[in-house]
């Protein structure tokens, strides 16, 4: 199937990151949030970025131009009418996640495959909210998305193998590496990380060490580029938080057991970088 037409639902960092190289990638593709004000600010981020890759070398003036005339703003779900493909990156929860699968369901043509960028939630659960399961599938992008290579592609029970191959094709196209994972609780990437992370914050928590020491244990002892704490703050505390519960629960294992100190700090209105304030503090 040829995917030329799309829509990235949610214009947060991550849903911004897949909008860009959609784009730059020659595909139409609508940028869709509740309130036009984030969607046009986030084109205006795209734009700054793609900016800075044509001062670096990295593509022509005339491919950024290309990209942003690709970059269409919507604020409403029924643009993706004539779509080939839908990214969902909204917020990691199911009952949100549902709600906006079902409404796909029934705006876009038979063929349009739909995707989640969900980094821990059931791709089956999702799927199962539709009448086209076999067209609905997982591609978890990691964050920056212009940057990392990795693409996790997680298949639902009933997920064709056609819709599997061209999701498989369009990430080779944007220069991504495919990586298919079973649709389990976190996938690989997140349940190897997330508990790395949860550990780190273990640590803070009973004062084995200071969050810039555990940071440093980790890039200089184990050559991380960005310490777990830090990378947490990065990643939003809510959303770490939302990643591990799914975990606990999904395994009822008590390793997955998010630390109460993470729990603590997000009751705080502690979000990380987006908020001014995580286990540092932000301008």
């Amino acid at each position: 199937m040829n995917v030329s037409t799309i829509m990235v639902i949610g214009a947060g960092q991550m849903g911004g990151g897949i909008a860009q190289i959609m784009a730059a990638a020659g595909k139409k593709t609508y940028l869709n949030d509740v309130n036009i004000d984030i969607v046009s600010k986030r084109i205006t981020v795209i734009e700054k970025l793609l900016t800075k890759d044509v001062h670096k070398g990295k593509m022509t003036e005339e491919q950024k131009t290309d990209a942003l005339a690709n970059l269409i703003p919507s604020t409403d779900q029924k643009d993706a009418a004539d779509c080939d493909l839908v990214v969902e990156a909204i917020v990691e929860n199911m009952a949100a996640k549902a709600k906006v699968f079902s409404n796909l369901d029934e705006i876009c043509k038979p063929a349009c495959i739909l995707t989640s960028n969900t980094s821990s939630l059931p791709i089956t659960e999702i799927a199962a909210c539709t009448k086209r399961p076999e067209q609905v599938i997982g591609m978890h992008f990691m964050n920056p998305v212009p940057v990392m290579k990795l693409v996790e592609i997680i298949r639902g029970i009933a997920t064709s193998q056609e819709t599997h191959d061209t999701i498989r094709g369009l990430s080779v196209e944007l220069n991504k590496t495919p990586v298919e994972v079973r649709d389990m609780p976190g996938f690989v990437s997140n349940r190897v990380l997330q508990i790395m992370i949860n550990e780190a914050i273990f640590c803070l928590y009973e004062g084995v060490a200071s969050a810039e020491d555990i940071d440093t244990v980790m890039k200089l002892g184990m050559n991380h580029p960005m310490g777990p704490l830090q990378l947490a703050d990065f990643i939003g505390l809510d959303t770490v938080l939302s990643i591990m519960e799914t975990m606990h629960a999904g395994y009822a294992d008590c390793k997955y057991r998010p630390c109460p100190l993470l729990r603590q700090y997000v009751n705080a209105g502690w979000l990380g970088k987006k908020s001014g304030h995580g286990f540092y503090k932000y301008n």
